[in-house]
């Protein structure tokens, strides 16, 4: 073997132990298909007797990529942000790629220059755009005119002018009926909604399927009864107190996220209220906090971490020509039926359908 003692293993030394040439080890390095799957595991075995790693730079050299994969985000959530790296971060690990995660202003001036340096600096084989990101053309038209694959993360509609992109998100309108079906269920008919960011899709989303589930069961939408909050749990305190200060207030409150929802816990229990006996509040996202807290919330599980592993895997799909075409991914949810929602005192559950 040429490999020399005490020297760091080289791609020539796994092609001579492992018996194959040196572009074959690259395939099995760069997970490419043609390779047979007996020759596949000698090679990365001999890779793991030598702890052969191979340097970044050189792999890029040999095949034209980077192996880098950007993260763009602005997103005031911190829990949403946080689940979209995790996600991404391992699949890129699992497939030998880096994840580079950059934080963008969504209104700055200056956004597709940005993204040109960026870009023209990293030279990524590809971004992964998070909400409200997703929607801004001044990304995409930077992107698409620098050649840059994209996947785009819970869009709020496919970007006019360009061809269709490939995406991955869930389905919020579904997901926001199930909640609003159960508080109806369980007797509320006075439900307060506080609304997301003006600039998330999922905001729209989101309440149009609050405004579905009550109209399917012939409940009114009282507008005093609307919040416009902004994702945070500021908003979400702020909203609790202008919602729970009526006179008739509400039962139950549908806040968009649980960073908001959480904001409305706190305020509830400074109110004196009992939840949920007083006052039933349900969340969206499952955030970390939402098991934390007392009583627990009751939220919808947003699959953000998958949903960044199923972006990272449509870019390394179409980097290794695997792709058949634009691609639209849509991940199941979850509904979380916690302590903070139950039956309006006094009144039995319903036995509408859910």
């Amino acid at each position: 073997m040429s490999q020399k003692p005490g020297s760091a293993p080289t791609i020539v030394d796994v092609a001579e132990q492992a018996g194959v040439s040196i572009k074959t080890v690259s395939r099995v390095l760069n997970h490419e298909p043609g390779v047979q799957e007996a020759t596949r595991e000698k090679v990365l075995a001999v890779v793991a007797e030598l702890k052969y790693r191979p340097k970044l730079s050189a792999r890029s050299l040999a095949g034209a990529r980077s192996f880098l994969i950007g993260l763009l985000y602005y997103d005031p959530s911190a829990a949403f942000v946080a689940g979209v790296q995790q996600g991404a971060t391992v699949r890129c690990r699992e497939a030998g790629y880096h994840l580079v995660v950059e934080s963008l202003h969504n209104d700055a001036p200056d956004i597709d220059v940005q993204v040109e340096r960026m870009v023209s600096a990293l030279r990524p084989d590809g971004m992964i755009l998070t909400p409200p990101l997703c929607d801004n053309p001044k990304v995409l038209k930077a992107l698409r005119e620098s050649g840059t694959p994209c996947v785009l993360m819970s869009p709020g509609r496919q970007p006019k002018g360009h061809p269709a992109l490939p995406l991955v998100r869930m389905d919020d309108v579904h997901a926001a009926e199930e909640v609003t079906n159960l508080l109806i269920s369980l007797g509320h008919e006075r439900i307060a909604f506080i609304k997301g960011a003006t600039d998330q899709a999922a905001s729209s989303l989101r309440y149009q399927g609050f405004v579905n589930a009550m109209k399917a069961h012939k409940l009114a939408v009282d507008p005093e009864l609307v919040h416009q909050g902004d994702f945070t749990y500021q908003t979400g305190v702020e909203g609790a107190h202008q919602l729970l200060s009526r006179r008739v207030r509400p039962t139950a409150v549908f806040a968009s996220n649980d960073d908001m929802a959480l904001g409305v816990l706190a305020a509830a229990q400074r109110l004196g209220l009992s939840v949920p006996a007083d006052l039933s509040i349900a969340g969206f996202d499952d955030s970390a906090a939402a098991s934390l807290v007392w009583p627990p919330l009751t939220t919808v599980r947003q699959p953000v971490a998958q949903m960044a592993r199923e972006a990272v895997e449509m870019l390394i799909a179409a980097q290794r020509g695997e792709a058949e075409g634009p691609t639209q991914r849509v991940l199941p949810h979850e509904l979380l039926v916690r302590n903070s929602t139950s039956a309006l005192a006094g009144k039995p559950a319903s036995k509408r359908k859910v």
